[in-house]
């Protein structure tokens, strides 16, 4: 059973390249290339020819994954000029350069050359939305728009794909224009479902049949399918529970899409060359991005977190090239590859990296500040909370009957303009953003609540606190006692364990009720 040696190189790699503290989908990628290689050793007698069921696992990993972006979606903040105008000025600028470039180079047909730099001009959705994901920022700004910006390019390889088949969609297709008015009905299969089983099922059946299965029928991407039918979803208040959900599920089949990549088959020398020189010309695809966000009024700091989410070569790419340039499906495998090693621990390291270089980067960009990335001015605010998650709304809404100098700062916009929508005075800001604690005025404020889910921002968040002469109280929760030592050690006066405190509000709100159980209980010990 070849499948069960798969699994087993890929645990025990995906382990390996964790210890050393990159993402464990970079062990998965090698695991296949080693199966690869080992496969070619008769005398070891590993088989590695890729199997239809690894090939059917994989392609469900990549339509769960791109149903939960879907969730996570808002159309709305998808439409927008960074978005489209950057991925198409990106993709046209791509495929103008390094078409000529690869005719020159590889001697290929003019035809062949657009090809594959258009193969080549694509970022990969999978490996940015779960460095995303992984980070928590799929919902902050620069996340919303790199997930636009991939949106905008699978559309285009949808197109190019269609084109070079020769095939067009059905007539049928035009159904999907209607998929909107179903969502009335969806929310109610949504409501209905419950917490357990029948809510992943629903998820399979909206991703892999209705999305996957369905868009297929007529003629369209499953993968654009699986996104189109999260996105219908990502309205509902329980989109995020059925993500969650799904989470499992959707991890394990991932690890099938990407050992399918390494098992393709070994390259040859050229191959390897064409992937090293495509590796070699990566930074050109991340400075394109940079500077386009710039153009269209980006600060220097999202500008330079989603073009690092997008400087890598997409999985998208090896789907046209089965299509239209199967020579070219392996060749193209080693870079996608490739370019995986490189991007994944740049992405881990982005925040750091972007402290480095802000000095550099910070004058590139417009005078003109794109209105989501406006600087706050707190005014009078005497306590702030940073974080509006369930922990933040709480201590908002708890604080807010006594308090009216209240205010609270999130990094995810359409939270935002929920809780604005509700009377609550909530402003977007990013805390783990240099130039807002720069630009930052807070005279009024004597407390501050780190409420955010991701240690990284409180401890940013406390750091710069402390680093602008803020001398008020600082007080954060989170669920590990390690983590609460290194919040403390940041600058916070208390870091509160989630769980622990919980428990005491439990039986608090038990005391209130029930005040004799402590006299019940010495009566009887007596």
């Amino acid at each position: 059973m070849p499948e069960a040696i798969w699994i087993s190189f890929a645990f025990g790699l995906g382990l390996l390249i964790k210890a050393v503290g990159l993402p464990p989908l970079v062990g998965y990628l090698g695991a296949g290339f080693v199966l690869s290689g080992l496969a070619a050793s008769p005398s070891i007698g590993i088989s590695a020819e890729p199997t239809s069921v690894l090939a059917h696992i994989a392609h469900l990993g990549v339509l769960l994954m791109l149903f939960t972006v879907g969730l996570k979606l808002k159309l709305k903040s998808v439409i927008s000029p960074e978005v489209i105008g950057g991925s198409l000025l990106h993709f046209a600028i791509t495929c103008f350069v390094f078409t000529p470039g690869l005719y020159l180079l590889l001697d290929i047909s003019w035809y062949v050359a657009f090809l594959l730099a258009v193969a080549l001009s694509f970022s990969s959705t999978v490996l940015a939305a779960k460095v995303l994901e992984n980070k928590r920022e799929l919902r902050a700004f620069h996340g919303r728009v790199s997930i636009g910006i991939l949106i905008m390019q699978d559309l285009i390889a949808l197109l190019v794909m269609s084109l070079a088949a020769g095939q067009t969609p059905s007539e049928w297709a035009l159904i999907v224009f209607g998929l909107p008015l179903l969502r009335p009905l969806l929310f109610k299969l949504l409501d209905a479902s419950g917490h357990d089983e029948l809510l992943v099922l629903l998820g399979l059946l909206l991703a892999l049949v209705l999305g996957g299965m369905g868009f297929e029928t007529v003629g369209l991407s499953s993968e654009l399918g699986a996104l189109v039918f999260g996105a219908i979803l990502a309205n509902h208040p329980r989109s995020q529970e059925l993500a969650k959900s799904l989470w499992s599920v959707k991890e394990i089949f991932l690890v099938g899409f990407f050992l399918q990549i390494g098992i393709g088959g070994l390259p040859d020398t050229n191959a390897i060359i064409f992937a090293v020189v495509a590796a070699l010309v990566l930074p050109i695809k991340g400075i394109l991005f940079f500077f386009l966000m710039l153009l269209f009024r980006l600060r220097a700091r999202s500008g330079f977190l989603t073009a690092l989410a997008l400087t890598n070569y997409s999985e998208f790419g090896l789907i046209v090239a089965s299509i239209a340039l199967p020579e070219w499906l392996v060749p193209l495998a080693i870079t996608v590859a490739l370019s995986f090693l490189i991007s994944a621990p740049l992405n881990r390291l982005a925040h750091p990296l972007y402290e480095r270089l802000s000095h550099r980067l910070v004058p590139f960009e417009s005078q003109q500040r794109h209105p989501d990335e406006l600087p706050i001015s707190l005014g009078d605010t005497r306590v702030l909370v940073m974080g509006m998650g369930r922990t933040g709304t709480a201590a908002y809404d708890w604080l807010k009957t006594s308090e009216a100098r209240l205010m609270a700062l999130d990094s995810d916009l359409p939270k935002v303009q929920r809780h604005q929508a509700k009377g609550r005075n909530v402003v977007y800001a990013d805390a783990e953003d240099n130039t807002f604690w720069e630009a930052l005025h807070m005279p009024a404020v004597e407390a501050v609540i780190l409420a955010m889910s991701d240690i990284e921002a409180k401890l940013i968040a406390a750091r710069m606190l402390r680093k602008l002469g803020f001398t008020g109280y600082i007080v954060a929760h989170t669920m590990y006692a390690d983590e609460a030592e290194r919040i403390c050690e940041a600058g916070a006066d208390d870091a509160y364990l989630t769980m622990s405190e919980t428990g005491v509000a439990l039986a608090s709100h038990l005391l209130d009720r029930v005040p004799a159980i402590p006299a019940l209980a010495s009566d009887k010990a007596s």
